[in-house]
């Protein structure tokens, strides 16, 4: 063993030393930095929403423009003027406008013309020149709308007033084949849409820049989110700015220049704010047995007996043949056997579940259909065991 003299031992802890020192000044510098990332680092808050998703301005919407139009240049898939009288007398009257009179008596049957109903929705500050989609549905019995132009139909507003001049060529998303009595198709071929298939020829006046003041409409009544939205607006822009008058309604004191407007309403709808917990709420689709619920429903302690009742109706037919010299006819008669069955249903205590994922596991345990369920939520509400309010759509 090589022993060290006093210098070298002194060197050896000088250099232990300073690295000890030097690595707990590192480890010191990223703990400091590890802490300081944790402070100033932002902190997301939770169910946070911008005012845009929750409020709109009041008086900036969209408007419904409705025509009514001819399709022409089918395959023979149009209207049949027999049974849609209406099409023929809209093909006359378009002819007419442009000098071509038929005939007394003459009525015309063809099969590549069919009349269609087009909408659209005119949006906000549109412009004379602007581009708007349409869509084109039949009204009538054609069998296809695939490969037919729009002529040009004039869109009206709920005044009576043209907004939109509509015409080109559709475009339906779907086909179909049919011979010897068979058919088939692919997706729906009676309605199509337009892209930019329509002009605006008038715009309508939106009261933005009018007056002192501008409203924001939330979209759900909700006392809590009206106060947090007049609690972001006033921290952002001033105390006073922004006064929740209900559970629905803000009223916000803007600029009165349009260009001022303009830019304080782009940093109002950007502003943060924390949503409350909404109500318990449970929404049924009785024609589809959709069930939705969301995460505040909660249920309590109880107990449920689910059994199905299941009626088979099944019909035999029956051939009575009389003798060879009877003189009667052969008949033809029918046996009906039907027959009803009950499942037996046993009685299955719920826990009480205080989250969503409780709630569903609950139901789960019932083995019931959607169908089943609609009436057992309903039961189970009525019983005070559902903690959530019935919305059926």
């Amino acid at each position: 063993m090589v022993q060290k003299s006093g210098a070298d031992r002194a060197l050896f802890v000088g250099f232990a030393g300073s690295r000890i020192r030097r690595i707990g000044r590192v480890k010191y510098l990223q703990a400091l930095l590890l802490s300081l990332a944790v402070v100033l680092a932002p902190v997301a808050p939770a169910h946070a929403a911008r005012i845009k998703e929750v409020a709109s301005v009041a008086g900036v919407r969209s408007n419904p423009l409705t025509g009514y139009g001819l399709i022409v240049g089918l395959d023979g898939t149009g209207d049949q003027t027999t049974q849609a009288p209406f099409t023929g007398q809209s093909l006359t009257a378009m002819l007419q406008q442009f000098g071509v009179l038929l005939p007394q008596g003459v009525t015309m049957q063809p099969r590549n013309i069919a009349a269609v109903m087009v909408t659209a929705s005119l949006p906000p500050f549109a412009q004379p020149g602007q581009q708007l989609d349409i869509n084109v549905s039949s009204i009538g019995n054609a069998k296809s709308l695939r490969g037919g132009t729009l002529i040009a139909t004039p869109l009206r507003g709920a005044d009576g007033q043209i907004y939109a001049i509509a015409q080109g060529n559709l475009v339906v998303g779907g086909a179909g084949a049919s011979a010897g009595g068979s058919k088939v198709q692919i997706n729906h071929l009676s309605a199509g849409r337009i892209p930019a298939g329509a002009l605006v020829e008038r715009s309508v006046p939106t009261p933005l820049s009018q007056g002192d003041s501008i409203q924001l409409d939330l979209n759900s009544s909700d006392y809590a989110t009206a106060r947090a939205v007049a609690q972001a607006i006033n921290k952002a822009k001033g105390a006073g700015i922004a006064q929740a008058l209900d559970g629905r309604v803000v009223r916000v004191k803007a600029p009165s220049t349009p260009d001022e407007r303009v830019g304080f309403l782009a940093d109002v709808e950007n502003l943060s704010i924390d949503m409350a917990t909404p109500a318990a709420r449970i929404v049924i689709n009785a024609r589809t047995g959709s069930i939705v619920m969301n995460q505040a429903v909660t249920l309590s302690s109880c107990a449920v007996a689910h059994g199905s009742l299941s009626v088979t109706i099944s019909s035999t037919p029956i051939i009575s043949q009389p003798n060879a010299l009877s003189g009667g006819q052969t008949t033809v008669a029918e046996k009906a056997d039907i027959s009803i069955r009950q499942e037996p249903g046993s009685l299955i205590q719920l826990a009480a579940g205080a989250r969503l994922a409780d709630v569903v596991k609950a139901l789960n345990s019932l083995g019931a259909t959607p169908q089943d369920l609609l009436a057992i939520l309903q039961a189970m509400k009525s019983a005070g065991a559902l903690n959530a309010e019935l919305e059926v759509i």
